[in-house]
C-alpha cells in the first residue's frame, strides 16, 4: 500500500537513491503518487496499481508492507506476507507498519479511525482483521527470519507497530 508515494519521498530525502517500486489498488492514490514523484523529479520510482487480495508484484530486494494488512482476511493476509518474505533479496529487510489486535484504547482507536477513513472514502475498503504480535512472531519465525517488533506509536493515541524483519 504505497499510497499517495510518501515513502519514496522519504527515501530520497534521506539520501536512499536504490529504485523504488510502489503498488497501491486505489487507482487515485496512483496517480497521485505518480504526479508528486514526477513533480519532485524522482529517479527510478514507479507506482502502478495493484490489488495485493489477487496479484503478486514482481520484485526481489527489500518490502515495505505499510498499513495494508487489516484490509485482508487471515488467509490473504498469510499468502501477501508470504509472498513480500519471497521477495527478500540477500542482505533485504522486510518493513511493516501494521496496527495490531489487542484489548487496549489504541486498538480501538486505531479500528475507528481505519473505519472513518473508509466512510468518508480516503480508503476503498473497511479493515478486515487486525493480526496480533504472536502472528507476526509465528509468521516470520516460521520463514527463518530474526524480527524485531516495536511500538510505533509515539506520543499518537494509534497502535501503529513497527516490524523489521532480516534472514
Amino acid at each position: 500500500g504505497c499510497g499517495i508515494g510518501l515513502l519514496a519521498h522519504a527515501l530520497r530525502a534521506d539520501g536512499q537513491a536504490m529504485a523504488y517500486s510502489g503498488v497501491d489498488f486505489d487507482p487515485r492514490k496512483i496517480a497521485a503518487a505518480n504526479a508528486a514523484a514526477t513533480r519532485a523529479r524522482l529517479a527510478e520510482v514507479a507506482f502502478t496499481p495493484c490489488d495485493l487480495r489477487h496479484e503478486r508484484p514482481t520484485h526481489h530486494g527489500s518490502v515495505a508492507i505499510l498499513d495494508v494488512l487489516q484490509y485482508f482476511p487471515g488467509d490473504v493476509q498469510a499468502r501477501v506476507l508470504g509472498d513480500a518474505i519471497g521477495m527478500l533479496g540477500p542482505g533485504a529487510k522486510l518493513v511493516i507498519r501494521s496496527g495490531l489486535q489487542d484489548a487496549d484504547a489504541r486498538s480501538r482507536i486505531t479500528r475507528v479511525a481505519d473505519r472513518t477513513a473508509n466512510a468518508i472514502g480516503w480508503m476503498r475498503t473497511a479493515p478486515v482483521r487486525y493480526p496480533t504480535r504472536d502472528w507476526f512472531e509465528r509468521m516470520l519465525a516460521a520463514a527463518g527470519l530474526a524480527a524485531d517488533i516495536r511500538p510505533l506509536h509515539g506520543r499518537t493515541p494509534f497502535n501503529n507497530w513497527l516490524i523489521v524483519a532480516t534472514r
